[in-house]
């Protein structure tokens, strides 16, 4: 019999699909991981007492794991940074890449001796002539791949996704059926260490303010900003500067930032021309099945969760090796600091960072 452990959260996917993992035959036991200190965690106590119930009526044990340290020093640090820069990060891509995905998946293998680790994300694996793929989830609106894009081909293949084959109204009747507490529990949003705190309230704690100018997109001063990291582009509320003489009355969105001269750069009305790009320059480009798809590619991409998929090409600049993703149509709202990630059909084949976006290819 072989040995999953399974990482349990609280919440009803993790639990349906230990669930599930016991009911093929595995060997199953459970991991609650601790990522955040419990004094200032959101909700930890509440959901390692949900995960133990479960796990006692699955008949499944479980120990809690402490990955503070490894989720301090690999994630939170990089985060506070990249903010600190005016960049935009996100930290769930990059738990899944340093914690779960590899903090977990060698503590379950090396310390537990499991053959394979389970989570309950939104997701399929397929395997072709000993090739390793991820694949969408089958419930389009819940599909998590664009979480996983920075994962290679060898830790996948030690994963098992139990539920990605399933719609989350399945998983939650099954869990009704079961009677599980967490049957009708929220699925958790926003990023955990901060929880159902005010995100300005949280990151002031770890930045100082750094004012700076708010300007048009055609240069006039409009204001100032407390920080660019308090920012990101497209936003419309909280920019504070109001109507403007010479101005017509539209609202203000953020267009760009100037990191070095510390400018925030806005312009008025949601579609203009300022928040669209039909290229994005990409760093730290991932592809999870090396020396299979190879560039250039046509695909489909990504450039926030949950967005609509746009057509593009992704290619290699001959000179500088620098990856682009350049769109059949222009793609609203490109921050840099946030993930792109591609897609051939309903396989995830990688990603990267989004590091700048342009008119035209530059």
């Amino acid at each position: 019999m072989k040995k999953v452990v399974i990482g349990i959260s609280g919440g009803v996917d993790s639990s349906i699909a230990a669930w599930m993992l016991k009911k093929i035959g595995y060997q199953v036991e459970a991991v609650f991981m601790q990522n955040w200190e419990e004094d200032q965690n959101c909700d930890s106590k509440k959901d390692f007492l949900i995960s133990q119930m479960v796990c006692k009526k699955l008949g499944i044990p479980i120990e809690k794991i402490n990955f503070s340290y490894e989720y301090w020093e690999k994630v939170f640090k990089k985060f506070i940074l990249d903010y600190k820069s005016g960049y935009t990060p996100n930290p769930d891509i990059l738990c899944n890449k340093e914690i779960k995905f590899k903090v977990f998946l060698n503590f379950a293998i090396e310390q537990l001796n499991a053959n394979y680790i389970a989570t309950g994300h939104y997701v399929r694996k397929l395997v072709i002539q000993n090739r390793t793929f991820l694949i969408k989830g089958k419930d389009q609106k819940k599909d998590q791949s664009y979480f996983l894009y920075s994962l290679n081909e060898k830790q996948i293949s030690k994963c098992l996704f139990p539920i990605g084959h399933l719609k989350k109204k399945i998983v939650r009747k099954i869990a009704k059926n079961l009677r599980l507490i967490n049957a009708k529990k929220k699925s958790s949003t926003g990023i955990c260490f901060i929880g159902e705190k005010k995100f300005q309230n949280f990151i002031k704690k770890y930045i100082p303010k750094n004012p700076g100018k708010i300007v048009s997109s055609t240069g006039e001063e409009l204001g100032l900003h407390n920080g660019l990291h308090l920012y990101t582009i497209g936003q419309r509320k909280g920019i504070r500067i109001g109507g403007k003489k010479g101005f017509q009355n539209f609202p203000w969105y953020v267009v760009k930032k100037d990191i070095k001269k510390n400018f925030l750069f806005v312009s008025q009305g949601k579609n203009n021309l300022d928040l669209f790009s039909k290229i994005i320059k990409i760093k730290n480009f991932h592809m999870i099945n090396k020396n299979f798809f190879r560039l250039p590619i046509k695909c489909k991409a990504k450039i926030r969760y949950q967005q609509k998929e746009e057509k593009c090409i992704l290619k290699k600049n001959k000179n500088t090796k620098s990856v682009y993703a350049v769109f059949k149509n222009p793609v609203y709202a490109a921050t840099i600091g946030q993930s792109i990630v591609f897609y051939v059909k309903n396989c995830c084949i990688g990603g990267g960072i989004i590091q700048n976006n342009f008119k035209k290819l530059v």
